[in-house]
């Protein structure tokens, strides 16, 4: 005799616990309420009380989630939810889970991998690397990136005229250079299905690149990649201190760009700062169109927050909104972070969202100083929390728990300065820049299968919002 649909989602959630961190579980899980289940249809409606638990959901935990109701209800179940978008007026919205294949691996997990020639021989097979989220939808102008936001729509709407090609843009970290260029990517995708468009960041271009040199594969890896139609390069300042890989950009950057196809670059700096890179990439930079987005105004940053929180559903006093606006260092991510943070909150303690909850928030997601971290300061977090001194990470021994912290070192040293490979590996134990982006690699791989190592890693991260 079968379970009732009632047990099998109690059997759900136990497996579900058993995979996540109480306090992901507290979160995301315990909000969810079982409406009904459908044998025939094999469809499993569930209520998720808004919609930014939903997307959350989605982004983060699907497969984990149909990985345990094919277990606890059956193969090939369709899982629906019911989003709460007004809880005063009892407002809902059905919507259907997006299709997950858990049995084939998802593209993203190749991520590392050398394209091979077989990519190109099968174009449509070529997963665009996009997050559907950053869109032009949801990418708010005003006077910091209307020019940026103008001639990315254009070059979306038009991809095969050649003004604007290529694409420089470039700002400060936060304001909004990747949502940008994923827009760009996913308009063109939207009107011109058959195009090759590919987002990749420049670390992992490199990581690629790397491995088809040890593989032996190199002439494959440039085939490929001369088969995009809009190929989108996020981060091109990590590569001044790389000439190889420079120099095999280059060869892939001619040929598009003789080809009449789109290049679409974003930096942290304008081409006449990124020292190293040779004079022959540069003047290609810049034959284009440079574009400047600066830091948003107080004025975006509200638009911004309020284009959110209708979004997500959320009720947040003008007072919260304009005081977040005016302490977020006029980062996009930092206005993100802070809303996510509120939400999270106030489902955990069941708490309105006010302003002393606002200030609470800001304290621990928003590092107001403003202060960059150093690799130093990096080194001595992460040894005090693996309990290892600097000198042996940064000596040759191969203990385990010292390689864990050298690693981690490094990945965090990638992540909050603006250092090179080469410079990080020379602050850490006097490495060259392969060890440091394979030890990103490592790490970033370990992040996605092991959530204690997770937990772990935003402890660490946490220390630096503390000190600051």
């Amino acid at each position: 005799m079968k379970a009732s649909p009632d047990a099998r989602w109690d059997n759900a959630l136990a497996l579900i616990r058993e995979n996540v961190t109480q306090q992901q579980y507290d979160t995301w899980f315990s909000p969810i309420v079982f409406e009904s289940f459908d044998e025939d249809k094999k469809a499993l409606l569930v209520q998720v009380p808004s919609p930014f638990v939903y997307e959350y959901l989605e982004e983060n935990y699907i497969d984990l989630l149909i990985k345990v109701l094919r277990r606890t209800f059956c193969p090939g179940i369709r899982l629906n939810y019911r989003v709460v978008t007004d809880k005063e007026h009892k407002l809902s919205q059905d919507i259907e889970a997006d299709p997950v294949d858990i049995d084939k691996p998802k593209a993203r997990t190749r991520a590392n991998e050398s394209p091979t020639i077989l990519d190109a021989a099968q174009p449509q097979q070529l997963d665009p690397q996009l997050n559907p989220h950053l869109s032009f939808t949801n990418y708010i102008e005003g006077d910091s990136n209307k020019l940026p936001r103008s001639v990315g729509m254009s070059i979306a709407d038009h991809p095969n005229t050649t003004q604007f090609n290529p694409l420089f843009i470039y700002g400060p970290s936060g304001c909004g250079k990747t949502h940008l260029i994923n827009a760009i990517g996913l308009r063109t995708k939207q009107l011109y299905p058959q195009k090759r468009v590919l987002y990749i960041s420049a670390r992992l271009f490199q990581v690629q690149y790397t491995n088809s040199v040890l593989q032996r594969t190199i002439n494959d890896f440039i085939r490929f990649y001369q088969t995009i139609d809009m190929l989108i390069v996020d981060d091109i300042q990590e590569w001044m201190t790389s000439p190889a890989t420079q120099n095999t950009f280059f060869h892939i950057f001619d040929h598009l760009f003789r080809n009449g196809k789109r290049i679409i670059l974003a930096s942290d700096r304008p081409p006449v700062d990124l020292q190293g890179m040779p004079e022959r990439l540069l003047t290609r930079f810049s034959c284009g169109l440079i574009a400047e987005l600066e830091k948003p105004n107080e004025k975006l940053c509200v638009d911004i927050l309020e284009n959110k929180i209708r979004k997500d559903g959320l009720k947040i006093p003008r007072d919260v909104v304009q005081f977040i606006s005016q302490t977020a260092n006029g980062s996009v991510r930092d206005l993100q972070g802070v809303i996510n943070s509120l939400m999270a909150y106030s489902i955990v303690y069941n708490s309105n969202i006010d302003m002393r909850l606002a200030e609470r928030v800001i304290k621990r997601a928003v590092k107001v100083d403003d202060k960059p971290l150093t690799v130093d300061e990096i080194v001595e977090t992460v040894c005090n929390h693996f309990n290892v001194s600097p000198s042996a990470v940064g000596g040759k021994s191969r203990k385990r728990d010292l390689v864990v912290a050298r690693q981690v070192s490094m990945y965090l040293a990638q992540k909050y300065t603006k250092m090179p490979a080469s410079r990080i590996g020379k602050l850490v134990g006097n490495r060259d820049h392969s060890t440091v982006i394979h030890s990103c690699s490592q790490v970033e791989t370990r992040l996605k299968i092991d959530k204690d190592f997770l937990d772990e890693i935003q402890s660490i991260e946490n220390s630096f919002k503390l000190k600051g």
